[in-house]
């Protein structure tokens, strides 16, 4: 098999360097192309948490000066979001480009796992590279695997890096202060 394209998923956590830097080295080594991804989603860690509007209920009709402060407010926070993000997708580029590989980048919205999947199969993918944190369980759940959906759905190779055991254990600690604060 013959590695031509290769899509990176990439997000705004730190393990996003680690899968950036396999794919650069794998597409160096093959002469691959690639395509960085990056999906805009409120299942991001990071992003802008979601106002509800209660436009139904007439008593909250009155405080609809309030309603539209904090949807001007939410959507100022998304666009530097989105801002943020793009810089990021930029920086690898820049990286990649200097690094004599072939690269193209996107940033879409949308369902992580649905968009990663699409935009593998619209563009050609041979393999796709992307990370997986590692939740488990009810935490699973809750919050879906974007990787499981990829593995199960992909037209193409799928390479999972994982975050490594001494970070996650950091992360999850980090997780449990803020909780318990």
């Amino acid at each position: 098999m013959f590695i031509n394209k290769i899509l990176v998923a990439l997000d705004r956590s730190e393990l996003s360097k680690q899968i950036f830097e396999q794919a650069l080295a794998l597409a160096k080594v093959t002469q691959a192309s690639l395509m960085l991804l990056h999906v805009l989603s409120t299942e991001e860690e990071g992003s802008p948490y979601v106002p509800i509007v209660y436009s139904g209920y007439s008593g909250l009709n009155y405080y609809s000066a309030v309603q539209s402060q904090t949807l001007e407010v939410y959507q100022e926070q998304w666009n530097a979001f989105k801002h943020q993000s793009l810089e990021m997708l930029k920086s690898y580029y820049a990286q990649a480009d200097i690094a004599g590989v072939t690269t193209e980048f996107s940033q879409n919205s949308g369902n992580p796992g649905r968009c990663i999947c699409d935009v593998s199969r619209s563009w050609g993918a041979d393999l796709i590279i992307m990370g997986r944190r590692g939740n488990t369980g009810l935490k699973e759940l809750f919050l879906g695997s974007v990787s499981n959906y990829v593995l199960h759905h992909a037209p193409c190779s799928v390479h999972i890096v994982h975050l490594p055991i001494v970070a996650k254990k950091t992360e999850d600690a980090q997780q449990t202060e803020s909780v318990s604060i």
